[in-house]
């Protein structure tokens, strides 16, 4: 059913994009997309379609980089006729580009600051290709105000820094036509990309949380393309994320990148909690790489914070005392000890707990009054509202009753800076700063202390820092709850909502000895300065190359509506079972091999009725009939609700517990297939079950006769995951020594005896045929999950050990398009049912006729 937050919004489902043309040019665009919709002058025929096999050798790779902000600044003329453009060089999206390799190609696609009336759209988009290789995106005013004043700035900011909307007043409610526009916002963004990109030589890197939903929109273009995405704010706890409305829309649409990048393991934690809580997705670590199995598909997790721009930074550096004289600042606070802080002017900043813990130090710490100075620097805000505005106005009033209280002659404890402060002019109060202080009470990453560390540092042929001989020395109190703090080691880590704890924490940094500050200094300097930005880009690119290296080997369908859509990635051997085929060959054949999975293969999953169908029990009835058929169904079920349900198909072979008892027919005895019936490991492990499941609400035991099963779907899934490591490792510890195996698989976690799988009585009934003269050329086995595997995988060693013949015509066929070790799928049981029907009616039954194998009577 499609997505209500997308019913009747955008042409996304019925698959409305448009078509790349045979061989791309560089010339000038067409057009300029100022709305949602169809770019025309793109449309053709699908000669070349995006699905092509065939690489392209033309073009060299080049990545594109999509953000909501180009990196570039714009003024008008002084003439007020046209614009002119320059590179925007504290632009992360610029200094990115060190870490790329020489030869790829960088194309930005992005908006600008500025409005640029619609008559010149087209000149400057012209412009920019050509002189910055940067293709602009431009929002109608009424889509660009929901977009990021309205989705960004109202719900997803707030929401994604811990702050939920309780009150109208208070974060903002969701309202759904921004969402609308959001997702309009993003489709004009993937218009853009869709115009210049080039689907089979090209990355794409996408960056923040304005653009979430727009890998679905190019995946679905594009079903091989390379594409990463990079978060730079915090990913909230799956407690606050699950409150948003379109949760599982944005997951969905995150899902269909193939590398997903966080600044730390805490917000890569709370992702991945998400997708295991509302999507039912687990990941794996393998060899130090964390990966989401999805639809075939593996998605990339990338931890990795990101770094300062060392080159720009020691340049600025060498210039700070000429641009702004640092003498003058000390001589300013000649005899004082400073404190910094900078800060955007948000809500989440803490400036104001910093003001507090300041204040508190004074009050604790006397020595320090007439001493100590707060520099504060508050750079604008970014966004707007009455959150910010009761901020700002709190900010000044503890400004004041602080100077107020312990202001002297000469002397204010707190010196706040509220305007825009240039790198230079901060670098300028870097050198001169004791210690800075960053007390966010959440943020992404926050740069600030590693700005601070490398101007503290110097440079080494710098003749205007006074400094560049002696040893180098540094302080950090930082938060806890920003993105930096993990890698800052020798930082002071406070909880910032703990006034007393931060001004202590302060006290003690100012205090410290100078030697403890320069080892941690030292300490710091080596990290950040091999961590920058370079290094950060590189290592993305690297990974987001090691995710993509299959794309064109892999078969790839799109499915699913709206922002259910998702790309199925299979291998190019793996295809869907024809039924004509396979009716063919099964007339055509003597002796057939018949085995079939129940649960979820010939019965859906999400029936609660598991009892099989009239229907079911005419077509396998029909098929167990026929002379030249050996048919079995093979299950994890018991023996006694098998035998009861199949009980009208006489000649029908039955092997329960996945294959620990089996017989032939209906009238055989039933016979065990397992190694060891001694079951005395049941009194060790089931006491160490009983043990979790009293501390797992919602699990429960399920006793078959060769196996103890625990099952924790119905459990949290985070609890219920976690308790099942745990058993486990505890099972296979207490059960060394005994003969059996403990197993983990979807929601449970099974104990039974050693040499009892599908694949192993999969064998014996193949093995059985052959001893009595009737060797199977044509083998038909059908599953739908793991302990199917080990039916296909046998069939592979059968034919290499001769129990199959090389010409055995040979079916193996999974339920859903999976990776599976199987050769061909059906979508679903019912699929499954109409191709039986199908080799039932093709069918030659003689109910009289016992056609057991000789040796099993």
């Amino acid at each position: 059913m499609m997505s209500r937050s997308y019913t009747n919004l955008l042409d996304l489902a019925s698959g409305n994009f448009p078509s790349m043309g045979q061989p791309r040019e560089k010339k000038r665009l067409p057009r300029v997309m100022t709305v949602a919709g169809v770019i025309s002058e793109l449309d053709d025929d699908q000669a070349n379609s995006v699905a092509s096999d065939v690489q392209s050798s033309i073009f060299q790779d080049r990545i594109i980089i999509v953000a909501n902000q180009l990196p570039v600044k714009a003024k008008r003329r002084p003439d007020n006729k046209g614009w002119s453009f320059s590179w925007d060089d504290d632009s992360l999206l610029l200094q990115l580009k060190d870490g790329l390799p020489e030869e790829i190609e960088v194309l930005y696609v992005g908006s600008l600051k500025v409005d640029v009336d619609p008559n010149e759209q087209d000149d400057v988009s012209q412009l920019l290709l050509d002189r910055f290789k940067c293709v602009p995106a431009f929002l109608p005013p009424d889509i660009l105000t929901k977009f990021y004043h309205g989705f960004c700035k109202q719900h997803l900011w707030p929401l994604f820094h811990y702050m939920l909307p309780f009150a109208a007043n208070h974060g903002g409610r969701f309202d759904r036509s921004m969402w609308e526009a959001y997702v309009a916002a993003n489709k004009i963004f993937s218009q853009r990309v869709i115009e210049v990109i080039n689907p089979e030589d090209d990355y794409v890197w996408i960056h923040d949380y304005h653009l979430m939903v727009l890998p679905t929109f190019l995946r679905r273009r594009f079903n091989r393309l390379r594409m990463g995405f990079f978060l730079h704010s915090p990913f909230p706890s799956s407690e606050i994320y699950r409150t948003l409305p379109v949760r599982e829309e944005i997951l969905k649409a995150l899902l269909n990148s193939d590398l997903i990048g966080f600044h730390t393991f805490d917000y890569a934690r709370h992702f991945l909690s998400c997708c295991s809580r509302m999507l039912g997705l687990e990941y794996q670590s393998k060899r130090g790489y964390i990966g989401l199995e999805y639809y075939g598909r593996t998605i990339g997790i990338k931890i990795m914070p990101v770094g300062i721009h060392m080159t720009q930074f020691e340049s600025v550096l060498r210039l700070a005392d000429k641009e702004w004289r640092v003498g003058e600042l000390k001589q300013q606070f000649e005899g004082k000890t400073v404190l910094l802080g900078v800060d955007d002017m948000d809500v989440f900043k803490g400036v104001n707990l910093k003001l507090l813990a300041m204040e508190q130090m004074l009050k604790q710490h006397p020595k320090w009054q007439g001493r100590a100075v707060l520099v504060q620097i508050a750079n604008p805000a970014r966004g707007r509202g009455k959150d910010l505005e009761e901020i700002q106005a709190e900010i000044q009033e503890s400004c004041k009753r602080i100077n107020e209280t312990f202001g002297q002659p000469g002397y204010e404890p707190i010196v706040l800076i509220d305007r825009p402060v240039s790198l230079s002019e901060r670098v300028a109060y870097y050198s001169v700063a004791e210690c800075v202080v960053v007390t966010a009470v959440r943020d992404g990453m926050n740069l600030t202390p590693y700005e601070y560390i490398v101007c503290r540092q110097g440079v080494s042929d710098s003749e205007s820092s006074s400094e560049s001989s002696g040893p180098k020395k540094s302080m950090l109190v930082v938060s806890e709850f920003i993105g930096c703090s993990p890698s800052l080691s020798g930082a002071i880590r406070v909880n910032p909502w703990n006034i007393e704890s931060t001004a202590e924490a302060m006290n003690e940094a100012i205090s410290m000895a100078d030697a403890e500050k320069q080892l941690r200094h030292e300490k710091h300097y080596r990290y950040v300065s091999s961590h920058d930005v370079a290094f950060w880009s590189r290592s993305f690119f690297q990974d987001m190359e090691r995710t993509c290296k299959d794309h064109f080997r892999r078969r790839c369908w799109g499915i699913g509506l709206s922002f259910g859509f998702r790309v199925v990635a299979l291998d190019p051997n793996f295809r869907k079972l024809s039924i004509d085929h396979i009716v063919s060959v099964y007339l055509r054949s003597k002796n057939r091999a018949v085995l079939l999975d129940y649960d979820g293969t010939v019965m859906p999953q999400t029936s609660h009725n598991k009892t099989p169908s009239a229907e079911v029990i005419s077509i396998i009835n029909t098929l167990s009939c026929d002379v030249k058929n050996t048919v079995f169904v093979v299950s994890g079920r018991g023996r006694d609700s098998l035998a009861k349900w199949f009980s009208p198909c006489k000649k029908l072979g039955i092997a329960a517990e996945h294959g620990y008892l089996m017989r032939w027919s209906a009238n055989d005895n039933w016979e065990v297939c397992g190694q060891n019936n001694e079951f005395g490991w049941k009194e060790i492990a089931e006491p160490v079950m009983k043990l979790y499941t009293e501390a797992t609400d919602g699990s429960t035991i399920e006793t078959k006769e060769s196996a103890l099963v625990w099952h924790y779907r119905d459990a949290d899934p985070g609890f219920g995951s976690s308790q099942a490591k745990e058993m486990l490792d505890h099972l296979e510890s207490v059960l060394a020594n005994e003969p059996v195996t403990v197993k983990s698989g979807q929601f449970i976690v099974e104990v039974k005896p050693q040499g009892v799988s599908k694949g192993v009585v999969s064998e014996k009934i193949f093995t059985t045929m052959v001893e009595s003269g009737k060797q199977a050329d044509f083998v038909l086995c059908i599953g739908d999950d793991r302990s199917d595997e080990e039916m296909f995988e046998i069939i592979s060693s059968a034919i290499s050990s001769g129990v199959l013949s090389s010409n055995t015509s040979v079916f193996a066929c999974t339920v859903g398009q999976k990776p599976s070790k199987a050769k061909y799928y059906l979508d679903d049981p019912a699929e499954v049912v109409n191709m039986l029907e199908s080799l039932a009616e093709a069918s030659d039954p003689e109910p009289s006729l016992d056609t057991r194998p000789e040796s099993s009577l």
